[in-house]
């Protein structure tokens, strides 16, 4: 874009180059004098139209692949700049997801946290009311066997009693003796009937 500026100014000054060279000609051919510089009038007009020439060719063959090469350029450094910016945009806003995320996941390790705690919690309490439940029927179990062991030890023992009274009225029934006879037959009986106990138990 620059050159294409610089072909107008390089022109305008070719230009009025010549008009200029032939002003200080003319000044030194009034003045008399010879001037510091000579200029060939025909040499500068074929120097001005080579050049010309040249410009019009690089105009031609070479400024146009250059300016399109310079502008490729440009192009290629603006796409890059702008998708520089478009992933940095992506970069913010995939982080910004990123950390979004990482706060949710946040919450919902802390919510399951808190669920296990009270789960945890439940899961005590009912232990610990079924092993007191269990413990109080166990006592319970426990108190009615005494219980039944208490019962069928008394009726053990009312047997017995029962069994020692028969044992004691056949004694007195089979045998008749005097007072004295009775009182040394029931001082016997009493006398056996620790041994009788122990025995049967």
């Amino acid at each position: 874009m620059r050159a294409s500026r610089m072909v107008p100014a390089t022109l305008a000054l070719l230009t009025f180059s010549p008009l200029a060279l032939w002003a200080q000609e003319g000044e030194a051919a009034t003045g008399g004098g010879r001037s510091l510089f000579n200029i060939n009038f025909g040499l500068s007009t074929w120097t001005i139209l080579v050049f010309l020439l040249l410009l019009a060719a690089l105009a031609k063959w070479a400024w146009g692949p250059i300016l399109a090469a310079v502008e490729a350029r440009e192009k290629g450094i603006q796409g890059a700049l702008d998708e520089a910016a478009e992933r940095n945009e992506e970069a913010s806003r995939l982080l910004e997801e990123q950390r979004q995320q990482l706060a949710d996941a946040r919450r919902q390790a802390s919510e399951l946290l808190a669920q296990g705690k009270a789960a945890g919690e439940r899961v005590r309490k009912e232990i610990e009311e079924k092993a007191r439940d269990e413990a109080q029927g166990i006592v319970e179990r426990a108190r009615h066997e005494i219980e039944r062991e208490r019962d069928r030890a008394i009726e053990q023992l009312r047997r017995e009693s029962v069994d020692l009274a028969l044992a004691a009225a056949a004694h007195l029934l089979h045998e008749r003796l005097d007072q004295q006879a009775d009182r040394a037959l029931v001082e016997r009986y009493l006398e056996e009937l620790p041994e009788k106990g122990g025995a049967r138990a």
